[in-house]
């Protein structure tokens, strides 16, 4: 039988967000005891039903899990991947891999097809299109349908689900600290991810780090030519001592600006990346970098998924969990 009314109508109707429920349904704890009432006898009024799929995919098994990829070419993906793979075999799971080319439309058709009961559970990083947009209803689908769904990396939106990364305002303050605790006062940021939740958090850690009055340095944009234009502006009009990447992209953009002017690193300025280590030391001078620990990362997700296999009727509430970061000194950043 078809739905009569769909978990976003019926948000709608209620004035509350998707999110608030989709976790009344599923009886989070986070939910007060009057709200989950209203929820459940809407939802009953209005003959609101998960989809068949859902009671399928709890009284069996396939042995697959089904992993979203935003973007197979950066090397911090493959490396979570790596430790992903590593983590199901171990546990005697299969595998499949999808990408969505950081597009949201693309992340949908992924999840719909999940939907059918192919897969056990779902790891995933959102795609950048999907966070900017903030259009989340095909996760909560998949929530829905009784889909162990579990967040790994791009982790800082409301989505009831187990989830997996790392302390992006706490690492850039630390980082943007030690460069001040070194005599480095002019202190900058690039990016290119400005727009996603995770480039938002990073910023504002380098922020929060700063001394009141302090001026920021920050060049943003995922336009080449513009984040050139301002690079250029940073390092030369600005003369920044130090500046801080929050991805592969501005790092290497920062490196040429400061070739193409023959700016010294790490005479007269300091970098520290936001790159995998296979990459760090081919670049002359070397390149500090800030590990996330990809591998870790991937079988972090992989242990928070197997729990939620094992345990999923049993236990509701969701998961966090925030690995360290580390701070690699190499060549760009010695005094």
């Amino acid at each position: 039988m078809k739905n009569k009314i769909t978990l976003k109508e019926l948000a709608k109707l209620l004035n509350v967000s998707i999110s608030t429920v989709s976790k009344a349904l599923n009886d989070s704890p986070e939910i007060s005891t009057k709200t989950a009432e209203r929820v459940k006898e809407l939802a009953k009024l209005h003959n609101y039903r998960p989809n068949p799929v859902a009671v399928n995919l709890k009284s069996s098994k396939s042995g697959t899990i089904g992993v979203i990829i935003p973007n197979i070419s950066n090397s911090f993906f493959a490396r979570v991947l790596s430790g992903i793979e590593a983590e199901a075999q171990r546990a005697g799971l299969q595998v499949i891999t999808y990408i969505s080319n950081e597009k949201l439309e693309r992340e949908k058709q992924i999840c719909d097809m999940l939907t059918t009961g192919y897969v056990d559970g779902v790891l995933i990083a959102v795609a950048e299109e999907t966070q900017r947009k903030k259009e989340f209803d095909h996760l909560y689908q998949l929530v829905d349908y009784g889909i162990p769904v579990v967040l790994y990396d791009r982790i800082n939106f409301d989505i009831p689900a187990d989830r997996i990364g790392i302390d992006d305002v706490g690492t850039f303050a630390d980082v943007t600290r030690r460069l001040l605790a070194k005599g480095i006062k002019k202190i900058g940021i690039a990016t290119t991810i400005h727009h996603m939740g995770v480039g938002k958090l990073r910023i504002d850690g380098y922020k929060q780090a700063l001394p009141e009055n302090r001026t920021f340095y920050i060049a943003n944009s995922a336009r080449p030519e513009v984040l050139k234009e301002k690079t250029e502006k940073m390092l030369v009009v600005d003369k920044v001592e130090a500046v801080i990447c929050t991805d592969y992209v501005s790092t290497m953009r920062v490196y040429r600006t400061a070739y193409e002017h023959e700016i010294n690193i790490p005479k007269d300025l300091k970098v520290i990346g936001f790159i995998g280590k296979e990459f760090a030391n081919f670049l002359t001078p070397s390149i500090s970098y800030i590990d996330q620990f990809p591998e870790e990362m991937g079988a972090g997700a992989m242990q928070l998924l197997e729990a939620r296999l094992n345990n999923y009727n049993k236990d509701k509430s969701n998961s966090e969990r925030i690995l360290k970061t580390s701070l690699v000194d190499l060549e760009s950043t010695r005094f």
